[in-house]
């Protein structure tokens, strides 16, 4: 068994006198507060170092932390270690005689299964054990689809499951003593990633992005660590939505874990289009470089997901920045790949944008947090400048393509710090 410190539980009973130490006088970042309903607490994360500090108030007066302040005044409630397999962890623990309060695992904030062992076993000092969801083994984690509604328009985020990369790749140069803290990582460095295609209904339905599919083999898997227990067929039927429904689908760029479920391998082997009605967009630019990969791309893109549509003559090709469908336009950012694309989704006076891989997840908020995926980095830098400071300007609801957690959220700047707020709409 290993663990790692994940956080420290602090439990409050002014919540804007403890923010003003922590946060104001201290300077730590408040990045997530949220609400957990099965424990009647609100949790308010604040990462510092490669730990975070969690301010605990009661929502109820019969909460445990409201009964805990109430005996013990506010204070150091508990700390959590943080591991790869909780329910082995348990049965570890309980095998050494360890007391414990929970003999199996429950829901915790940030989507984590959380288990408690008793302060008598641990010289005085309550004890949760909390795997992350980023940590979850195959099975374990639960998908769902989110709906989101700008103007005249549906969204719904939708999900192939999850994959890992690793995790000093997904940020560059930043270190990991900075990304560590937020984003967990496995005994192999490979930080969890959702894929969240995107669906838009309108006058049309059209699909952004269609996850890694399922024409891989074991190896490629493995590497990849790709979790599919859940995927882009249960998350369609979810929405009420079925292949031959989608009149679109829009790439934004053709990497493997984006463009893999633009096709399928039928049961005579041959890989055909996916959605039977669809006409696939794709950006010129972007077709010439999957086409004609170098070495540098090359393992990103993989000719199944993509010339079959070629070869069916569903393919079109655009050259510009254009409207696809009525509230649908598309914009090059680069970066990422020569041609990679957000998409812009706008009615009346509300407006989305499905980022991509131009700001993966929310961790990559900060504009110099920079993948080292990225081809052209100082190109993602401009142009993630520019989108932030236009998503400041106007309320725009923020699509992310692999945040494991989060779907959707807004920008939001206060004290000149930015952080993602909750999705609104």
């Amino acid at each position: 068994m290993r663990a790692i410190l994940d956080h420290i539980g602090i439990a409050v009973s002014d919540l804007p006198a403890a923010l003003a130490f922590y946060r104001d006088t201290l300077g730590l970042v408040v990045e997530t507060s949220e609400e957990v309903l099965s424990q009647r607490v609100r949790a308010h994360f604040l990462p510092a170092g490669d730990a975070q500090l969690e301010l605990l108030e009661a929502t109820a007066s019969d909460s445990a932390i409201a009964r805990y302040v109430d005996k013990r005044g506010p204070g150091l409630h508990h700390i959590a270690l943080r591991v790869d397999d909780i329910g082995a962890a348990l049965t570890y623990l309980k095998g050494r005689g360890v007391r414990l309060i929970d003999e199996r695992p429950r829901p915790g904030a940030e989507g984590a299964l959380v288990a408690f062992v008793h302060p008598s076993s641990v010289h005085g000092v309550l004890v949760e054990l909390k795997q992350s969801q980023a940590r979850s083994p195959a099975g374990i984690r639960q998908s769902s689809i989110s709906r989101f509604t700008i103007g005249d328009l549906e969204l719904i985020s939708l999900y192939d499951g999850f994959f890992r990369l690793d995790g000093g790749s997904m940020f560059g140069v930043v270190p990991k003593t900075l990304w560590g803290a937020k984003v967990p990582v496995d005994s192999r460095n490979r930080m969890a990633l959702a894929m969240r295609p995107l669906l838009v209904r309108g006058v049309r339905t059209m699909l952004i992005d269609a996850g890694i599919g399922d024409k891989e083999n074991d190896r490629f898997h493995d590497i990849y660590g790709v979790d599919r227990s859940r995927h882009l067929d249960h998350a369609l039927a979810d929405a009420g939505i079925r292949p031959e429904d989608i009149d679109i689908v829009l790439a934004t760029h053709l990497h493997f874990d984006h463009a893999g479920g633009f096709t399928v391998r039928d049961g005579s082997g041959r890989v055909r289009p996916r959605f039977p009605r669809a006409r696939y967009v794709v950006r010129r630019g972007e077709w010439e470089d999957a086409t004609h990969p170098h070495d540098r791309n090359r393992a990103s893109y993989l000719a199944d997901n993509f010339l079959p549509l070629a070869e069916a003559g569903v393919l079109a090709l655009v050259d510009d920045d254009q409207t696809i469908m009525p509230g649908v336009k598309v914009q090059r950012t680069g970066g990422h790949t020569m041609h990679h694309q957000v998409v812009w989704i706008e009615s009346g006076v509300e407006r989305a944008a499905y980022v991509a891989d131009l700001m993966p997840t929310t961790a990559h908020l900060p504009e110099a947090w920079i993948m080292g995926y990225d081809l052209y980095p100082m190109d993602t830098l401009a142009a993630k400048q520019a989108f932030v400071r236009e998503a400041l300007a106007r309320d725009t609801l923020v699509l992310f393509a692999h945040d494991p957690d989060i779907a959707a959220g807004t920008i939001v700047e206060e004290h000149g710090k930015r952080r993602i707020g909750p999705a609104t709409r």
